[in-house]
This record gives structure tokens, C-alpha cells and sequence, in this order.
């Protein structure tokens, strides 16, 4: 297990990303095709940076990427991304303005994950906050036809995420990538086509 997940480590410090998480959004993105030349993408929890660096290779060179993170990064960002160390659940006035003039977005993208404890359900739970938090956000900011990339930890309250998400979007994939440790319980779910707020919103 440690020469697998040592191969990926090592792959990212090669093609200068600053995390191993890449090839995650990598796998998503040629299973799904979720970015297209001129995109604009949102990334929520994008610290350290290696989410946004792959998406803005990808939207390259018309499309941005708004990067938004608790956490700062020393991570170099290109013209076309915008990192704000902010709280995007409690969004300041900049942040906002922010979200309005880049919105609305065509992905929205989270691999946000708790610190976890150990426990196993607490840790659930809290992971299942941040995916709710992040499918919420993702119905203010998406525009209609977007894709929503979100990370969970599965448990059996997932179906709380899962079924909003089928009222929400066309379709709604899952996929644990290869590039995931083989130990861990995350998995992704993908919004595909969003269907706009619905009145019930």
C-alpha cells in the first residue's frame, strides 16, 4: 500500500502539483468530462491548490477558476485563477461580489474532508456536513447545465446528499478513484446537468 500511494506522491511533486489529490479530480474529469475550454469552475476547499492548477490547465486560456479555502497556500496559481482564503459557507462582502461577477459557474468543486477523529460515524457525519454544505452552495452558483463534483465519506446517511442531488441534476454518478487510498471511505459523487433552483429551493 505505501509503494502504491508513494507512486502518486511522487508522480505530484513531479508534475508540480503540491498534492497527490490531482489524479483524483484527473480520473473524475476523463470518466465524466466535466471540463471544457472557456469553463468557469469554483473550488471550494482548494487548499493547497492541486484541484484548482488541474482545472485551470483545462478551462485554458478564457476560462477562470474562483479557489476558495479557510486555509491559505503558498501554492503558485496562474492569471486565471483567483485564490481568496475564505469561508464560502459565510461568504464576506468581497467573497460575495466575488462569486457574483466570476458566477454563474459551470463546475463546482469540492474535496473538502473533515479532520477526522477516528470514529468512524462521527467522522461521517461531519464529512456529510461539508458535502450538504457544498451541494448548497452549488445550488446558488451553478448555472443551469453545470456539474457538481462533491467528496464524501460514505455511511449510511449519504442517501441525505444523494437524493437532493437527484431532484437537482440529470443524472448523478458515483466513482471511488483509483488514486484514493485503498483504507479510505471517500467516494464522489457527480452532478451531471443541473437543473436550475427548483421553486422548492
Amino acid at each position: 500500500m505505501k509503494k502504491y500511494r508513494d507512486h502518486y506522491f511522487c508522480k505530484a511533486k513531479a508534475e508540480n502539483y503540491p498534492a497527490r489529490s490531482v489524479y483524483k479530480l484527473q480520473e473524475l474529469d476523463k470518466k465524466f468530462g466535466l471540463f471544457k475550454k472557456g469553463m468557469k469552475v469554483l473550488d471550494l476547499g482548494a487548499a493547497p491548490g492541486s484541484w484548482s492548477l488541474y482545472a485551470a490547465k483545462k478551462v485554458a486560456p478564457e476560462g477562470q477558476v474562483l479557489a476558495v479555502d479557510i486555509k491559505e497556500t503558498d501554492t503558485v496559481f496562474p492569471p486565471t485563477v483567483s485564490f481568496m482564503r475564505e469561508d464560502v459557507f459565510s461568504p464576506s462582502a468581497e467573497l460575495a461580489e466575488a462569486l457574483e461577477k466570476l458566477g454563474p459557474f459551470d463546475v463546482v468543486m469540492s474535496d473538502m474532508a473533515p479532520a477526522t477523529t477516528g470514529i468512524k460515524m462521527t467522522d461521517q457525519a461531519r464529512s456529510l456536513d461539508l458535502a450538504l454544505a457544498a451541494y448548497e452552495s452549488a445550488l446558488a452558483n451553478l448555472a443551469p447545465g453545470g456539474s457538481l463534483v462533491v467528496k464524501i465519506f460514505m455511511g449510511p446517511d449519504t442517501g441525505n446528499l444523494l437524493e437532493p442531488m437527484r431532484k437537482s441534476f440529470a443524472s448523478v454518478k458515483t466513482l471511488k478513484p483509483k488514486s484514493s487510498r485503498a483504507e479510505s471511505k471517500e467516494t464522489f459523487y457527480v452532478g451531471v446537468a443541473y437543473k436550475g433552483r427548483q421553486p422548492s429551493q
